[in-house]
C-alpha cells in the first residue's frame, strides 16, 4: 500500500512539475508584443503613425517618390506619390500591426493589414515599394512583377500621360 501513495505522489509532482513549466514558459513563447491597433496617419516617408507608434511596415522599403498634391479632395492632400497612395489605402479603416522588431531609436517594424489586406504587399503590388534584403521570397517576386508592368516608381508618373 505504501508503494500506491509513493507512485501517486510521483504522479502529481510530475504534473504539478509540467504545469509550473508551461505557466513560466507560456509567456516566453506566446510571442513578443500584442497586435496595434487603430487609425493610422501615414507619413512622407511611407512610415505611419498610430496609438503613439511610428511603425515601418516589414519586409518594404518606401523610396521617395515626387510630390505631388491631390487636388480632388478636401481638405486638399500633399504629399509623396508612394505615401499618399498608402493614405488612400488605409484612409478611414483601422489598421492592425504585428509587432515584429524594435529598432533602436523606438520606432517598430511590423506586419500591418487594413481591411483583409496586408500593406506591406498592397504597396509591392502596387509598385510603390521595394522589397528589403531580409523580405520574404514573395515580397520580392511582388516587387519585379510591379517592375515588369512598369507601375508604380517604375512607371511613367501618371501626371505626365497624355490626356485624351
Amino acid at each position: 500500500m505504501k508503494a500506491g501513495h509513493e507512485m501517486k505522489a510521483s504522479r502529481f509532482l510530475c504534473h504539478a512539475a509540467a504545469i509550473t513549466v508551461f505557466i513560466v514558459a507560456a509567456p516566453l513563447s506566446m510571442g513578443a508584443e500584442p497586435e496595434i491597433s487603430s487609425f493610422a496617419f501615414v507619413n512622407q516617408d511611407g512610415t505611419l503613425t498610430m496609438a503613439g507608434y511610428r511603425i515601418y511596415l516589414y519586409g518594404v522599403y518606401v523610396p521617395p517618390t515626387d510630390q505631388t498634391c491631390y487636388t480632388f479632395v478636401r481638405p486638399l492632400q500633399c504629399g509623396t506619390r508612394a505615401s499618399l497612395a498608402l493614405e488612400f489605402k488605409i484612409s478611414g479603416d483601422f489598421v492592425r500591426c504585428l509587432p515584429r522588431s524594435t529598432n533602436s531609436d523606438g520606432s517598430i517594424v511590423a506586419s500591418c493589414r487594413a481591411e483583409n489586406d496586408d500593406l506591406s504587399e498592397w504597396m509591392l503590388q502596387r509598385g510603390w515599394a521595394v522589397a528589403t534584403p531580409d523580405a520574404p521570397f514573395q515580397y520580392v517576386a511582388m516587387e519585379r512583377i510591379a517592375q515588369s508592368k512598369g507601375i508604380g516608381i517604375w512607371g511613367i508618373p501618371i501626371d505626365t500621360l497624355p490626356r485624351k
